[in-house]
């Protein structure tokens, strides 16, 4: 989950962090300790005042806002599950995107971190030894993040084995997997859309997956369709992470890194070596249509997957929907915006996001009306008459 998570990427990494006034979405009983008693990720220590929800809850406030509001969404049974997972696939994050370990220290680290979460043991000098690692490129929150990791893995091993599986097996493809890419020269970005999709899936798909078992585990009438969700689940994470991945071209380039597939932009006639900031040409726009379009299908995807939820469950239908709302409309942002040059240019407003949560509130339990809303938003977002090629990924540049 590339700090392209709709974290806080624009934090400024060198600052302090003040005292985090919780918001709405965390519960009232942690607002009125906020307010007596001086309890912020800058004091890891304090956080020990604080119930297992309350801990998960200031946590996630600090590295993901879009998270602390949608993961609130779920039942009471999920929620400390789905928190502990997202905090898991932080830590993850926060070692293959700290700019001051090699690739080395990455793999040691992400092996060492998969033993961590599988055992439940060694979590404390784990900590210790990748604590004092971090830059200060590394938000503030992710270093709080690490230095609580040993009560964020008592959590963990606090569920029932089905759900410690479910988190440990995603931390494992996950960790196993971001490595491989890592350790590549991603300048001129990845061969083919196979890559991004295997790419995806490691950052992604695989969270799709632990999020789909969870679900099963919580309902038996959600496990009827477990086998379809699983499939679909895969689907939904990559079309989340490809919007991102688009959103975030620029941020990334900065970093020396590109994940789109060349192939895509072969058939286009564009060289992503060459891609700047300064670009602007009509054949990386139609590339980007491109994606936009295959994007678009598994977000389709991402709706079939939130349709075979039982309509009664208004949590977890409210918690994929206004990912996959969100998420639509950043695509449509960067369509009408296709020679954008910063993420800022493409990010959706509080307004956007808010009519997300009022659209899905109302639709939420008809499975026509949401198909609708979505055939309605989304309908600008596929490419006529274009569909993605494997004998692309074959082709030589040709400029």
């Amino acid at each position: 989950m590339q700090q392209n998570n709709i974290a806080l990427q624009n934090t400024n990494k060198q600052s302090i962090i003040a005292t985090y006034q919780l918001k709405l979405t965390l519960p009232v009983d942690i607002k009125n300790i906020m307010s007596e008693t001086q309890i912020s990720l800058d004091n890891p220590k304090s956080l020990s005042k604080l119930s297992d929800d309350q801990f998960q809850a200031l946590l996630l406030e600090g590295v993901s806002r879009t998270f602390a509001l949608t993961i609130p969404q779920l039942p009471e049974k999920l929620y400390g599950a789905v928190a502990n997972a997202y905090l898991l696939c932080r830590i993850v994050d926060t070692i293959e995107d700290e700019v001051s370990l090699s690739p080395e220290q990455k793999k040691y680290f992400c092996s060492e971190f998969i033993h961590v979460v599988k055992t439940g043991t060694n979590s404390e000098p784990f900590a210790v030894e990748l604590a004092p690692l971090l830059s200060e490129q590394t938000i503030p929150a992710e270093h709080a993040l690490i230095h609580v990791l040993p009560r964020v893995i008592q959590i963990t091993h606090k569920f029932d084995p089905d759900q410690i599986e479910a988190l440990a097996s995603c931390v494992e493809t996950m960790a196993e997997g971001m490595p491989i890419f890592q350790a590549q020269d991603l300048h001129g970005g990845l061969a083919t859309l196979a890559d991004m999709d295997r790419y995806c899936y490691y950052v992604a798909g695989c969270v799709g997956e632990m999020l789909a078992k969870l679900f099963c585990h919580y309902s038996p009438e959600i496990a009827q369709h477990k086998d379809e969700l699983l499939s679909l689940s895969v689907s939904f994470g990559q079309g989340l992470q490809m919007t991102n991945i688009l959103k975030d071209i620029w941020d990334d380039a900065e970093r020396g890194v590109c994940w789109l597939p060349q192939d895509i932009f072969t058939e286009t006639g564009f060289d992503l070596k060459n891609l700047t900031p300064e670009t602007h040409s009509e054949n990386f726009s139609l590339g980007l249509e491109h994606l936009i379009s295959i994007a678009h299908g598994h977000l389709h995807n991402a709706l079939k997957y939130t349709l075979l939820l039982p309509t009664h469950e208004t949590g977890i239908r409210n918690f994929c929907l206004w990912a996959l709302g969100m998420a639509v409309l950043t695509l449509k942002k960067i369509k009408q915006n296709l020679d954008f040059n910063h993420s800022d240019q493409v990010k959706i407003t509080r307004n956007s996001v808010k009519a997300t949560i009022l659209a899905t509130r109302l639709t939420g339990r008809s499975n026509t009306l949401l198909s609708l809303l979505f055939n309605l938003t989304s309908r600008e977002l596929k490419t006529p008459d274009w569909s993605y090629s494997t004998q692309s990924s074959e082709a030589k540049v040709k400029l």
